[in-house]
């Protein structure tokens, strides 16, 4: 909200984004990167689909992982080993 309580317009906060980008002397990225980098971020740190998809917004985890799966290679295989170590008693 603006200082007269008013929604931010979305090209407002983009362009407000890239100046801020440009000063710092960043990357030029879109705003909405930023997005894609935060729920990248907090699936490759463990944190569950269903939280990650509440932050979002979105409907449903499976969104959620439809949209970042290919990110996090090595999961099934990650998933393998904790399943075997619960079954074999070595878990960690």
């Amino acid at each position: 909200m603006d200082e007269l309580g008013r929604p931010y317009r979305p090209e407002t906060l983009s362009r407000n984004f890239a100046k801020f980008a440009a000063r710092a002397a960043l990357r030029v990225i879109r705003l909405h990167d930023t997005r894609h980098t935060a729920a990248s971020l907090m699936l490759a740190a463990g944190e569950p689909p269903k939280v990650v998809a509440e932050i979002l917004g979105h409907s449903s985890p499976t969104i959620t992982m439809n949209i970042y799966q290919h990110l996090m290679p090595g999961m099934s295989e990650q998933a393998g080993a904790r399943l075997t170590g619960m079954l074999t008693g070595t878990a960690v």
